[in-house]
């Protein structure tokens, strides 16, 4: 019988983080996920099986995601919301924006995190996402309709457009989710 199982690779100086202390981080996935993580440290690759008498394949993809975002810079804390199957991770890759230049990725990962990562921490807030900005990548965790907005704004900062610009949209993106929550709460209570 073959098991299902998955490949992914990851920086090897995130593989500390993936295993965690005394390989409790790397324990937590398996052990909510019922799959098993074959880890090799020395080229960062991550071999996901499903463990036996598992019968949901679909949770190989979500281990997947979960190693995806500590690969790409996420707190295991923040990367488990995506236990939560209402939640998605988001990856924009700046070499597909601008190609391998490093000084253009440094200067497009200074204009998302922003003075003091005021900005991302904006985004964040007004989003209610969780922004990751690590090696040429930047990773959004949150709700699919969130992280929708929060890769506009990003898309835009990346595009060129002003900082003002993005907190203003942001803002106004931000008034119309939560008009949208309470128009659904208001149709819950007239039930």
């Amino acid at each position: 019988m073959s098991m299902a199982s998955t490949f992914i690779k990851i920086p090897r100086e995130r593989i500390g983080v993936l295993i965690g202390p005394k390989g409790r981080v790397k324990q937590q996935i398996e052990e909510a996920l019922h799959v098993k993580l074959e880890v090799d440290s020395g080229t960062g690759g991550v071999t996901i099986f499903l463990s036996e008498g598992t019968e949901d394949p679909s949770v190989i993809f979500r281990a997947k995601e979960m190693v995806l975002a500590i690969g790409r810079g996420f707190s295991p804390e923040r990367a488990f919301q995506l236990f939560d199957e209402d939640t998605v991770l988001q990856i924009i890759d700046l070499r597909d924006i601008v190609g391998k230049s490093e000084s253009d990725i440094k200067r497009l990962k200074g204009r998302v995190i922003g003075r003091e990562g005021k900005t991302r921490r904006l985004i964040e807030e007004l989003t209610e996402t969780e922004v990751a900005v690590y090696g040429h990548t930047i990773g959004i965790i949150g709700k699919p309709e969130h992280v929708q907005i929060a890769r506009e704004a990003i898309m835009m900062l990346l595009q060129g457009s002003q900082h003002n610009t993005v907190y203003r949209f942001l803002h106004r993106k931000r008034r119309e989710l939560k008009r949208r929550m309470l128009e659904i709460w208001e149709k819950r209570e007239n039930l």
